[in-house]
Parts: C-alpha cells; structure tokens; sequence
C-alpha cells in the first residue's frame, strides 16, 4: 500500500487553475486514509464554495492517485469545515504565490 507521504506527493500535480500551486501547498487537503484494500479516501476543501472546476480537481486528484501502486479506487470527499484560509498553505506555497504577485 503506498503511504499518506506518497499519495500527497502524487496529489501535488493538481493545481486549481485559478492559483498556480497545487493543492497540498494550497493547504487544501485535509485528511488521506488508506484501506488495506486498497481504497484511498481523501478529504479536501476548495478555496471558495461554489467553485467552478470542483470537479476538474476531483478528476485531477482521482487520476493522479489511482497512478500509485496498489490503490484500487480513490474518493475525493470536499468539506467545508474548516473552511480555507492561507494560513494552511505550506510556506512553500506561501513562497510561490508571493512569486505570482499574491499578497500572503
């Protein structure tokens, strides 16, 4: 089974097209959860309710874990509480949203 550590990395090839850093920089994935059967359930949150290409990131986040060895299937699970503010982003991401112009 690939570890929590490993399917982070693989979610951060998905960006919200509207802000160039992934959404584990973004401090936009809350909890990941591996099955022994191979069921990876990842609970994220999205910048704005309501946003506009919800599910192109759902999408995006399913294929890039389904990559990993030994998953199975992948749900994608967007909450609202806590709702997003910059303060989850990693400094990383704070770094490279600085690097576009974005105040944070």
């Amino acid at each position: 089974m690939p570890t929590v550590e490993q399917v982070l990395e693989a979610l951060k090839v998905v960006k919200d097209p509207e802000i160039p850093v992934n959404v584990v920089d973004l401090g936009l994935v809350y909890d990941v959860q591996i099955s022994e059967e191979g069921t990876v359930d990842i609970e994220m949150t999205l910048t704005s309710v309501g946003c506009p290409v919800q599910d192109m990131i759902r999408a995006d986040a399913e294929l890039a874990v389904m990559r990993l060895e030994e998953v199975n299937k992948v749900n994608v699970d967007f909450v609202w509480t806590p709702p997003w503010t910059t303060e989850k982003m990693s400094e990383d991401g704070k770094r490279q949203m600085r690097m576009f112009g974005f105040n944070v």
